[in-house]
């Protein structure tokens, strides 16, 4: 088969198997009559003649990646008229143009991309995440903007560990990375869900986690492990039976990756000694089941340790742990090495396909990975060029200039970076000696400083032109981290909270000189559990800055800046704004409402309106629901030629960031997110234009730089609908289904209830029910809330227009009941766990060992506890729910005397549930005679 044409051929038939239509096209390509992939050439990804910015068809899009995953190597693609170089961030896979300092992104992984490969020719890449549900994606380097083909679950029990290309590029083959690991062959350009061939490897030997095919024949492979390298072949008479493998073994060295020699039938292995192992494979091996001693033999070349091998044209190139690259000819003979780079330990060399040749031996250009960057190294000049620094330590820490196209991000090593995020260059840095782990940063809204909290508990303030600060304004007053700080808005103050539950403030004191020096102005540990977030404001009537703090105490504390002693920070007050969730965040919500309003949201998947002078609560509403709650939230700025009064409001979720269309009222279809950091979001922040929001993943090392889209937000929250349409949607069963009809039953009964239901008289039935028969309705719906949420709910509607006219509302109809209900119930309702999890909190073990209640401590918690109740109202309670009349209390005395006759003494979670609560149990569920 043409190598040059064997990819086109076979991504072919992978558009018949995957269904990819003809003409099936991108943003950037003008629609035509034949394949991408198959018409896409070299300049095709990125073109020669740059084009305008195309439109966005995404709310977020993701434009650029900062940073790279450390774990995985760098493959050249391209090194003619363009450096192409191939490696991994996160979820996603980068292709980046040094020419001309531009990245294309492969994007569609779900999960965090744990391996990779490319073909021979450096068209095909393979990519593959390792989560909940393994995938294999392939992509067409040229084209690039969506996979031509994908596998899923094809190793479901723990992903896959590497992954191999054949050289004709029509086999693919996936090592698994499960305890007894598989060694699968795909025929990846045909209709089949299955492998072609699958070994099954015995797990003394190591876990493997390098495989590849030998170049000069694709029925053999080799995978190696640190102790021990297997070698595959597939022979015309076993394919029915599957692939043979044998094992040898260096048990007293540490090997590296393996790889086959260039013409001989060898496997070249480097140990930890500076050896090189060189396995003969020849014919009868593969009647043996070992490597036997006579055929293999060591050759001690250097040293040191070999970190990796590779085999390009007749060279064998060796990296070793000094950073030393050396050439060898097929017969292990010296040819040259680079020594004078002065590079960290070598990961991984791979090398140019188009390169220029070299006088003494044929060699291509390398881009070599190190622990610490990638290097373009140029064989006929010898030297070497830099083009990543990875800085691959965990980065929590991102913010935007407030004036310019710069934002900062910092690292776990102390490393501070400013890039200019329009140019994608950096304008200026600084490595931290004495301080290491970063763990916040900010501008002032001046863009004049730049405050760094550091893992120590020390904040020091610099010159944000320079990164430079003086010595004086390097505090040190905690012992505990700082986990965030925050300007005034007129620039005068600095706040700082730190892992010891404190708030500490900073002010800028101006002399008549104008000399601007920051001084200590007071801490306070204002909370007894860690606070989730710290917040300026303005006194809605005056000019005076304000300072807030929440914590997952659930406490909202503000401080008194303007009465504090020097010294000395004093607390205004101090509110509890939640009873069971756990407030994340909060910001100002912008000016919609006739109010000033604070935004807090919670893990519940709530957000509430507070009002921001008394602390009330004004509104609770459904918030974001994309698998974790909000956990940071800002709203966007607003450009000051908009015509618009429009808002919007920027969030990260644990995984995803996500813009929500404000006013906030419960409608999901508002809403949109997109995952950006699989393994956790530490931190994020917004361009001072509103075009960029840029996201910091802790663990992955990388800032993700997010364009926004408004008008494709706008668009598909008019794609959900209008009026009332989207929140039938959040009912089972939607407008026509059995819960609605009940729910209109419930609404109308409320109005018989409150005239009176033995009644004779004739009904005077209306459109809406009075303020006080909410609650009820809610209970009937199964939604029971606490006093403190009834509370809450009668003010949200009591003064929903209050502001406007003046006026209460005491009375709602079934279209407002209907969103009061879907934002106030819980947003996934009560599970079984939840009651288990009490249980297993409040309850003791038995002589069983099963955890149960203690009837008499579950009466008391009742009365002492929460919002307490009375002996009569628990009375009350337990004779609704187990049915009993007055009679059967006898004669209505109530307490827990009568209790102890129908509750028993211990209450297990089957009592709790089956006999008190009166829920079905599994079984019943099952066989379907209990409604869920």
């Amino acid at each position: 088969v043409n190598q040059t044409m064997s990819g086109a051929e076979a991504v072919e038939q992978c558009q018949e198997s995957t269904g990819v239509r003809e003409g099936a096209q991108d943003d950037s390509f003008k629609v035509s009559g034949q394949s991408q992939v198959y018409t896409a050439t070299r300049d095709t990804l990125f073109p020669k003649e740059t084009s305008p910015n195309l439109p966005r068809t995404h709310t977020l899009s993701l434009e650029w990646v900062f940073g790279m995953n450390p774990a995985l190597p760098a493959f050249s693609l391209q090194d003619h008229n363009q450096l192409v170089i191939l490696y991994t961030g996160a979820h996603v896979g980068i292709i980046y143009n040094h020419t001309s300092n531009s990245q294309h992104i492969l994007q569609g992984h779900c999960h965090p991309i744990t391996c990779m490969c490319v073909s021979e020719d450096r068209r095909w890449i393979a990519t593959v995440d390792q989560g909940p549900q393994s995938t294999v994606m392939i992509w067409d380097s040229y084209s690039g903007y969506i996979p031509v083909h994908t596998m899923f679950n094809s190793h479901p029990e723990r992903g896959i560990a590497a992954v191999a290309f054949s050289r004709d590029t029509k086999h693919l083959a996936t090592l698994g990375a499960e305890e007894a690991q598989r060694v699968c062959i795909w025929d990846w350009t045909n209709q089949t869900e299955k492998p072609l061939w699958v070994i099954e490897l015995n797990p003394k030997h190591g876990f493997q986690g390098y495989i590849m095919f030998n170049p000069n024949d694709k029925t053999e492979l080799v995978s190696s492990s640190e102790s021990h390298v297997l070698f595959y072949s597939r022979s015309c008479e076993a394919a029915s039976n599957g692939t043979d493998a044998q094992t040898g073994s260096m048990a007293d060295r540490s090997l590296s990756p393996s790889v086959f020699h260039c013409r001989n039938s060898q496997i070249l292995t480097g140990t930890t000694a500076g050896n090189l192992v060189v396995w003969d494979v020849s014919s009868y091996l593969v009647e043996t089941e070992n490597f036997q001693t006579d055929t293999f033999k060591i050759v001690p070349l250097q040293k040191v340790a070999i970190t990796c091998l590779t085999v390009t044209d007749s060279c064998i190139i060796i990296g070793d742990i000094q950073g030393h690259i050396t050439f060898y000819d097929e017969g292990l003979k010296f040819l040259t090495s680079y020594v004078k780079f002065n590079l960290d330990p070598i990961i991984s060399i791979s090398c140019s396909k188009d390169g220029p040749l070299c006088d003494v031996f044929l060699c291509r250009n390398l881009v070599v990975s190190t622990i610490s960057s990638t290097v373009h190294v140029k064989t006929h000049e010898g030297t070497a060029q830099i083009l990543l620094n990875k800085d691959c330590k965990p980065l929590h820490a991102v913010t935007c200039h407030p004036k310019q196209t710069a934002v900062a991000m910092a690292n776990d090593s102390g490393v501070l970076k400013v890039w200019d995020y329009d140019k994608k260059v950096i304008i200026c840095s600084r490595v931290f000696e004495t301080e290491t782990t970063i763990q916040c940063i900010t501008f002032d809204p001046q863009g004049l400083y730049l405050a760094v909290g550091f893992g120590s508990g020390a904040v020091h303030i610099l010159k944000s032109s320079t990164l430079q600060s003086d010595p004086e304004e390097c505090f040190q007053y905690s012992k505990g981290g700082i986990l965030h700080i925050t300007f005034s808005s007129d620039s005068k103050y600095l706040a700082a909270a730190d892992a010891g539950n404190a708030v500490t403030v900073f002010r800028l004191l101006t002399n008549e000189g104008s000399f601007h020096r920051w001084t200590f102005d007071g801490r306070y540990q204002s909370h007894y559990k860690p606070i989730t977030d710290l917040l300026f404001g303005v006194h809605p009537d005056s000019t005076h800055p304000r300072l807030l703090s929440l914590g997952m105490d659930r406490r909202l504390v503000e401080y008194d800046l303007e009465n504090s002693p020097v010294n000395e920070l004093l607390i205004l007050n101090s509110e509890r704004v939640e009873q069971s969730a756990v407030p994340k965040c909060m910001t100002w919500y912008p000016p919609i409402a006739a109010e000033q309003f604070l935004l807090i949201a919670s893990d519940q998947y709530k957000m509430k309106l507070f009002n921001s002078t008394t602390k009330t609560c004004r509104s609770t509403l459904l918030g974001p629901t994309y698998g974790s709650p909000v956990k940071k939230a800002l709203v966007l700025p607003t450009s000051k030629d908009s015509e618009t009064n429009s808002y919007y409001l920027a969030y990260i979720t644990e995984d995803k960031v996500g813009l929500q269309i404000l006013p906030l009222d419960g409608n999901p279809y508002k809403s949109n997110a997109v995952i950006c950091h699989p393994t956790g979001t530490s931190a994020f922040a917004c361009s001072y234009d509103g075009r960029f929001v840029f996201t910091a993943g802790s663990s992955d090392c990388t800032v993700q730089s997010w364009v926004i889209n408004l008008n494709a937000l706008e668009a598909a929250a008019t794609l959900g609908g209008k009026d009332l349409a989207p929140f039938y949607t959040l009912l089972e069963g939607g407008r026509d289904g059995p819960f609605y009809k009940e729910m209109e039953d419930f609404f109308f009964y409320c109005q018989v209830r409150h005239q009176g239901i033995d009644s004779m008289e004739k009904r005077q039935m209306s459109t809406k029910i009075l303020l006080s028969e909410v609650p009820c309705l809610m209970r009937a719906l199964a939604y029971f809330p606490s006093e403190q949420e009834i509370e809450d709910l009668h003010n949200e509607v009591k003064f929903s227009k209050y502001a406007e006219t003046g006026k209460y509302v005491t009375s709602i109809d079934l279209e407002e009941f209907i969103k009061l209900y879907v934002n106030h119930r819980p947003a996934f309702g009560i599970s079984s766990d939840d009651l288990a999890d009490a249980v297993h909190v409040l309850g003791v073990c038995d002589s069983t060992g099963q955890r149960v209640l203690q009837r008499h401590e579950l009466l008391q918690l009742l009365q002492d506890r929460g919002e307490r109740m009375t002996e009569e109202e628990v009375a009350e309670c337990f004779m609704t729910l187990l049915g009993l009349s007055e009679e059967e209390e006898g004669g209505g005395a109530g307490g827990e005397p009568f209790l102890e006759c129908v509750i028993p003494d211990k209450i297990s979670m089957g009592t709790l549930t089956g006999h008190i609560l009166g829920f079905p149990s599994l079984a019943e569920q099952s066989d379907g005679t209990s409604p869920p």
